[in-house]
């Protein structure tokens, strides 16, 4: 396998993990940062929030998925004896991911909690 093949197949568990934060925060935490540095208006907010639905469960699995890949290349590349290029970025890229769709799940479940948070805004 040629170097340029291997990072890219090495990145692609980090990139898997970004889309899947990026669609679960796409109904809660998207909307609501763009409210806060005064981009959109709530209606943003209550437009996407109607999608939840599929946006949530997609991130989480999708986020699942990423782990799935990020696990299975580092346990082939230590059987067969390669060097895992670029794997502290994809493990960066990954705990972003993830907090990410944890705040989007915690902006989901505790709505108390949020519209405390939109209050101060």
């Amino acid at each position: 396998m040629l170097a340029s093949d291997s990072l890219v197949s090495e990145r692609i568990p980090a990139a898997v993990g970004m889309a899947a934060a990026a669609v679960a925060a796409s109904c809660c935490l998207l909307p609501l940062a763009l409210i806060t540095i005064g981009v959109a208006g709530s209606g943003l907010m209550m437009a996407t929030m109607r999608y939840e639905w599929f946006t949530l469960p997609l991130g989480v699995f999708g986020l699942g998925g990423a782990y799935a890949l990020y696990f299975l290349d580092r346990r082939s590349c230590s059987t067969v004896g390669c060097q895992f290029v670029g794997e502290r970025g994809t493990r960066i890229t990954l705990a972003l991911a993830s907090i990410m769709v944890a705040i989007s799940l915690l902006l989901k479940f505790f709505p108390a909690w949020t519209a405390e948070l939109l209050q101060r805004l």
